[in-house]
């Protein structure tokens, strides 16, 4: 170590290992000499350890975040104008990622339809959860990558604009989440939130809204977890200055009817027109509504903008904006098989996981982030929890270019309905809890 450092790595790994508390010129200090390389990567997994196992108060996590943002640029949207000539608001959301969850692509446009900006950086899937960039490449000519001009000048015009992170937002982030997923600390929640929210307060909205998954499909399997998650990225939010509220709801069954790339973008332009699946619709309409609200718009009626027409025209705006063709034939895959039920009766339960690991496996999803994936690939899901099935008809609709995929998606899927003759099914809540400020 440089005699020029202030501090010393082992010191500050001592700190958390004995359970205590990192002082804020100790956490600066810290992520400013990672991210130069001052800080070895063992001694850096050695803290991220002492974390996971001692955990952060609220004043560390909220420092060590504040410092990831530091480590790089943070965007400014204080230029974005209304036709009255006042600073246009701003809100985003972020999923922590689910099996069918294509909520983004009607939601951002739907609150765009109210005069809010919605910046929304998305990324790309990676093993059974999707990415929203995935999807949207599947449209013929858009494009995923924008400088913050193209950005500022799509946000002005259209209202709307879902495109890829640039590389300035938390770089510290990129380089620490890198380390968690080959030591087994992903699952740290001061280290979560703090990789989440570093870069979401980067991105300069005004307003946030989270979706926090739990159950089999999600990250976080139960609720203590989801509900603590939550609470931590909220106050984070709140700290910063970002008015931020979570939702935590239900992924031990997929979202909407299909879990793929192109398919999940005609089922969001089928609730982009007025139509769709109940889950997906409901969750979009609450998260516009919370978006709104946050936001400081408060007389709004989303449902009613997916039903007249709105939402679709800022859509094809947006889609336009970045060089796509929203009215484009999407890519469908060559091969397909079927599985059906074995007997009359009653859907009672589908396992996201299980749905999710075939899609990925059919060609959907990457087990590595410079893998391709296929745009037709995926599952399509022809019952859901609560439908009755008759003996012989579809569950799913397995689709790849690639056939000799099927036989382990189909292994993924063994046991992951059930169907019940007596129909004894209780629906779960899709939204579980909500937490603010």
């Amino acid at each position: 170590m440089s005699t020029a450092e202030i501090f010393d790595a082992v010191d500050i790994i001592r700190v958390k290992r004995d359970k205590g508390i990192l002082s804020p010129e100790q956490i600066d200090w810290t992520i400013d000499a990672y991210t130069r390389g001052i800080i070895a990567d063992e001694q850096m997994s050695a803290l991220n350890m002492a974390i996971l196992l001692n955990g952060m108060n609220r004043e560390e996590i909220s420092r060590w975040t504040a410092a990831m943002i530091a480590s790089g640029e943070r965007m400014d949207f204080s230029s974005l104008r209304t036709p009255a000539g006042g600073v246009k608001a701003t809100a985003d959301k972020h999923s922590t990622g689910g099996v069918g969850d294509k909520i983004t692509l009607p939601l951002a446009p739907l609150v765009a339809v109210f005069g809010v900006a919605v910046p929304q950086l998305s990324g790309r899937g990676l093993g059974h959860t999707g990415g929203t960039l995935d999807k949207l490449e599947s449209i013929p000519g858009w494009r995923a990558a924008l400088s913050n001009e193209e950005m500022l000048a799509q946000l002005q015009d259209v209202g709307a604009v879902i495109c890829a992170a640039g590389t300035g937002l938390a770089p510290a982030d990129k380089k620490l989440y890198a380390l968690r997923d080959v030591t087994g600390t992903v699952e740290a929640i001061p280290l979560i939130a703090s990789s989440i929210m570093s870069k979401k307060i980067a991105e300069g909205t005004g307003a946030l809204v989270l979706d926090v998954k739990v159950g089999s499909g999600a990250f976080m399997k139960n609720l203590a977890d989801a509900r603590e998650l939550a609470r931590t990225m909220v106050d984070l939010g709140t700290d910063a200055g970002v008015n931020t509220v979570a939702l935590v709801t239900d992924m031990d069954t997929p979202l909407g009817l299909t879990a793929g790339n192109a398919i999940e973008v005609e089922e969001s332009v089928e609730v982009l027109a007025g139509g769709g699946p109940a889950d997906v619709v409901e969750l979009t309409v609450k998260l516009a509504e919370e978006m709104l609200a946050a936001a400081g718009v408060t007389d709004a009626d989303p449902a009613a903008a997916l039903k007249d027409g709105r939402a679709m025209d800022v859509w094809n705006r947006m889609i336009e904006a970045q060089g796509g063709d929203p009215r484009a034939v999407l890519p469908v895959a060559k091969e397909s098989e079927v599985i059906v039920a074995q007997q009359d009766g009653v859907v009672t339960k589908m396992d996201a996981m299980s749905v999710g690991v075939a899609a990925w496996r059919l060609g959907a999803g990457r087990a590595r982030k410079e893998d391709i994936v296929q745009a037709g690939a995926g599952v399509r899901m022809h019952a859901k929890p609560g439908d009755t099935v008759k003996k012989g008809e579809p569950i799913y609709t397995l689709l790849t270019d690639t056939p000799e995929k099927f036989a382990r998606a189909q292994e993924a899927l063994e046991g992951s309905f059930a169907i019940e003759a007596s129909g004894n099914y209780q629906p779960t809540a899709l939204i579980l809890d909500r937490i603010s400020r």
